[in-house]
C-alpha cells in the first residue's frame, strides 16, 4: 500500500497563487510510473488536471489548466507539486493526486489516491 498525502491548499482571491504537495511513501521499495492532479467541484465530474511521468518528465495539462498551473515531481523525494498561478473562482474545488506504480493497474488507471486538499477562490 502506498499513501499519497497532500498540502498546500486553502482560500486565495483570483488571480492569486497556490503550491499543492503531494508526498508518496510506503512501508515497502515501490516504483512510481508518474502521478497526477484531479480536481472535482461540486455537482461536477472529477477532472485530470495534469500528470507527469517519473522516468522521462512527459507532462500533460488539462486546457483549463494550461499556461496557469505547473507539474512537477521531486523524484528523491516522491514529491509531485501543482504551482497554480492566476487562480480563477471556477478552479474552486477538492484537489487530489493520485500514483501510478510499476506492477500496478496499468494503462491509464491509477493505483492510489491521496485524501484530496481545499482549494477555494474567491472573487
Amino acid at each position: 500500500q502506498v499513501q499519497l498525502v497532500e498540502s498546500g491548499g486553502g482560500l486565495v482571491q483570483a488571480g492569486g497563487s497556490l503550491r499543492l504537495s503531494c508526498a508518496a511513501s510506503a512501508g515497502h521499495t515501490f516504483s512510481l510510473i508518474g502521478m497526477g492532479w484531479f480536481r472535482q467541484a461540486p455537482g461536477k465530474e472529477r477532472e485530470l488536471v495534469a500528470r507527469i511521468t517519473w522516468s522521462d518528465f512527459y507532462t500533460y495539462y488539462a486546457d483549463s489548466a494550461k499556461g496557469r498551473f505547473a507539474i512537477s515531481r521531486d523524484i528523491a523525494k516522491n514529491t509531485v507539486y501543482l504551482q497554480m498561478n492566476s487562480l480563477k473562482p471556477e478552479d474552486t474545488a477538492v484537489y487530489a493526486c493520485a500514483a501510478q506504480v510499476r506492477g500496478g493497474k496499468g494503462g491509464m488507471t491509477y493505483d492510489y489516491w491521496g485524501q484530496g486538499t481545499q482549494v477555494t477562490v474567491s472573487s
